[in-house]
């Protein structure tokens, strides 16, 4: 019996403005408000809402048998409580019907987990409390940025609570095995690992409305129908994609909202089932641990992270922000934390690729070096007022180990007095 997995990502960065090198020192703030909003507005308005309210319509109308998931960055869920709040009541709705998992992103979906461990637990965190305190719901599934997946941050991920990790079906990692399956980390060999099946989620990203596609035109019946002529050991297929796909990649006119409200009606006659990544883990048995020794993502023809770090300008942005990790994690102040966060955003350092810029605004990837870097000189500068650059990081990483040591030891103790209290 086939299992369908949809998930669907949803992010987008806050828009930095043009920040000259004589602002560094004397203006603190980076964004472009309008233009953030402006951009956020239309894109909820156009993809990510009529994609939520398909979604809830094909859960009506499969009577809670359709189910998918959501990867909503931190980001993005407060991006929609400043401009489209209308948004997050739909969400909230999704929460409530049970048939949506929203699996874990890191907060301001960055390469955390390429680029600092401590880093990326921090903004793990930071997402699993943001989305309890908005949607009241929990989840051990990772999506991390761009599908970014490697041995060691399984292994981090795993230690870190999370039994599921989804990823690309890259075919340097398959070889000559299909994605079709559910596997196990070698890592470690307990957390399920669930792998995209790039042929088919890009076949509706990008393909859908294409006259030139070879299956054009699709329609609901024959995508279910391909779907249940796979061999018949292959059980799962995982069909993941940006939300935006819907609206804008796919404009409304396509016929691609229609598509997907009449999927549950064929894959259901056909004897399929959908399911979220924590049910597929659930309910399917592993084959066998993939090997990923080096980082793996579902961006560009290498399937790797050089679109974000393959070239000098990105590597320098990242390493010189990363450097001050230790100083801004013992720092308490509000708004120098929340510049890091929001700095992180993988958009920005997609914008320096010298051949694929994304959707940057600018002219041409040293023009958004050089806007990045003079916000990080000033950001840089914020940091050095709270933790010069004198005091060396080993004395910064004592520091921080005493404050985590005593913060754990204060959770315990409170921990016990509840206790105690009950026993009253």
């Amino acid at each position: 019996m086939k299992n369908i997995c949809f998930c669907f990502q949803m992010h987008a960065p806050y828009r930095l403005k043009r920040y000259r090198f004589f602002e560094i020192g004397q203006d603190h703030y980076y964004y472009d408000d309008m233009a953030t909003e402006e951009y956020i507005t239309w894109l909820t308005q156009t993809s990510y809402m009529p994609l939520c309210q398909t979604i809830k319509e094909m859960i009506r109308l499969s009577k809670n048998r359709f189910h998918c998931a959501l990867a909503v960055s931190g980001t993005m869920l407060e991006l929609f409580e400043q401009f489209v709040p209308e948004m997050i009541d739909l969400l909230k709705e999704l929460a409530v019907s049970k048939c949506v998992e929203f699996v874990r992103v890191p907060y301001s979906y960055s390469l955390a987990g390429q680029c600092n461990p401590s880093e990326l637990e921090a903004q793990l965190k930071a997402h699993a409390d943001k989305v309890m305190d908005v949607l009241g719901v929990n989840s051990t599934t990772l999506w991390n940025t761009e599908l970014l997946y490697s041995d060691e941050i399984a292994e981090q991920a795993w230690k870190l609570g999370y039994k599921t990790m989804m990823t690309e079906g890259a075919k340097h990692i398959l070889s000559y095995k299909s994605p079709n399956y559910l596997y196990s980390s070698s890592a470690a060999t307990k957390q399920a690992l669930l792998l995209r099946n790039a042929s088919i989620s890009d076949a509706i990203s990008f393909h859908f409305s294409d006259p030139n596609w070879y299956n054009y035109p699709m329609d609901a019946e024959k995508f279910i129908k391909q779907v249940a002529e796979l061999p018949e050991s292959e059980q799962l297929v995982n069909i993941w994609m940006g939300a935006e796909t819907f609206g804008v990649i796919q404009r409304g006119e396509t016929g691609i909202f229609e598509f997907m409200k009449a999927l549950p009606y064929y894959a259901i006659e056909q004897g399929m089932t959908f399911l979220t990544p924590a049910e597929a883990a659930k309910k399917l048995t592993a084959t066998e641990p993939i090997v990923s020794p080096y980082p793996l993502t579902w961006t560009g023809e290498g399937k790797d992270v050089s679109v974000f770090l393959g070239n000098d300008l990105q590597q320098e942005a990242t390493n010189k922000f990363y450097a001050v990790t230790e100083r801004v994690h013992l720092c308490e102040d509000k708004s120098l934390k929340r510049d890091w966060m929001l700095l992180q955003d993988v958009h920005f350092l997609h914008n320096m690729n010298h051949i694929d810029q994304g959707n940057s605004i600018f002219e041409s990837a040293y023009d958004a070096f050089i806007n990045y870097m003079n916000i990080l000189s000033d950001f840089l500068q914020r940091v050095d007022e709270q933790y010069p650059t004198t005091i060396e990081n080993e004395e910064l990483n004592s520091l921080l180990k005493t404050i985590t040591n005593q913060e754990q030891e204060i959770a315990t103790l409170q921990a016990e007095i509840r206790k105690l209290k009950k026993k009253k």
